[in-house]
């Protein structure tokens, strides 16, 4: 139950949130939010693949 749901919500991280990487976003130059963002989505993946 858990697994499957953190692997829905990582299909739809991708689907809506930006990716950073592609955009070459530099961490130390990176807002608030930005950094809130990253971290969602590497606690999202990261629980969805345990």
């Amino acid at each position: 139950m858990k697994k499957s749901l953190f692997t829905l919500l990582a299909k739809l991280n991708k689907l809506i949130l930006p990716s950073f990487t592609k955009r070459k976003l530099d961490i130390s130059k990176a807002s608030k939010l930005q950094l809130a963002i990253i971290g969602w989505r590497a606690f999202v993946t990261i629980n969805s693949l345990k």
